[in-house]
């Protein structure tokens, strides 16, 4: 797709799921690749490290393109995770997890396994921007929004195939298990909010994570058109009465299986 079509479907997106925040435009940097012109480096920019969690808060609420190498982060998942540097056999070993949030040595050591991981070696860093206004073609683009926001999102990823979302859910480490899957894998990740992301780069106790890739991102924006003409709108109104009207082919399905009578 082109830029400008990427920077239409983000406004689309916007005004559809009434997001609070930007969606994300998220793109690696391969080795001796150069930065995109007008891209924040905070510590050359800014004289200090960030998470990258806070890059991507700083992406998505103030609409600030970042560029997050090896040497900008603070954070040492996010470095390990896309491959900027080998894991020490410190962290390897369970200890980013042990004695802090888990039962034993050998608990920290599944994690650390089981972290989302890139080859080491091929990145230099990572590329965030608002949709709207990105400079580059992303690899992932990631909303963050709320449950009822989420729910009209994976109705219209369902729409093509009805295919459902199948993800890893962790506590740790949202900036990996948001992306990294859907770089490996090719379809959507749903995530929540680590610590980090909400204490540190203030996500919401209500945020959830979606990440789509640019295939799917084409494919949501068309399905939420066309669920708008059956109805399925966000925001729509509540309602708690009993025995309401089924759709034509839930109440065909309850009649056959007779427990209406």
């Amino acid at each position: 797709m082109e830029l400008s079509t990427y920077h239409d479907y983000a406004e689309e997106l916007e005004r559809r799921a009434r997001l609070k925040t930007y969606p994300l435009a998220i793109r690696l940097l391969r080795n001796g690749e150069e930065i995109p012109e007008g891209m924040t480096r905070p510590k050359r920019d800014m004289g200090c490290h960030m998470s990258l969690c806070q890059a991507f808060e700083m992406s998505r609420r103030d609409g600030t393109p970042m560029a997050m190498l090896r040497e900008d982060m603070w954070c040492p998942e996010p470095v390990i995770g896309f491959g900027l540097q080998e894991a020490p056999d410190y962290f390897m070993e369970g200890h980013n997890r042990y004695p802090r949030d888990v039962s034993s040595p050998e608990a920290g050591q599944a994690y650390a396994e089981e972290l989302p991981k890139l080859p080491t070696g091929l990145y230099a860093g990572v590329l965030s921007a608002p949709l709207h206004s990105t400079p580059f073609e992303p690899e992932v683009i990631t909303i963050y929004c709320i449950p009822a926001q989420l729910s009209l999102l994976l109705l219209a990823h369902e729409y093509k195939d009805g295919r459902n979302v199948n993800c890893d859910l962790s506590s740790h480490a949202a900036c990996l298990y948001g992306i990294i899957p859907v770089l490996l894998n090719g379809h959507a990740q749903v995530a929540i909010p680590c610590r980090g992301d909400r204490y540190s780069a203030m996500a919401e106790d209500d945020e959830m994570l979606l990440s789509v890739t640019p295939k799917e991102l084409n494919e949501l924006i068309a399905a939420l058109r066309y669920l708008e003409t059956t109805g399925s709108v966000y925001p729509k109104g509540y309602r708690m009465h009993l025995e309401y009207p089924l759709p034509k082919a839930y109440k065909k399905i309850a009649d056959m299986m007779g427990y209406l009578e």
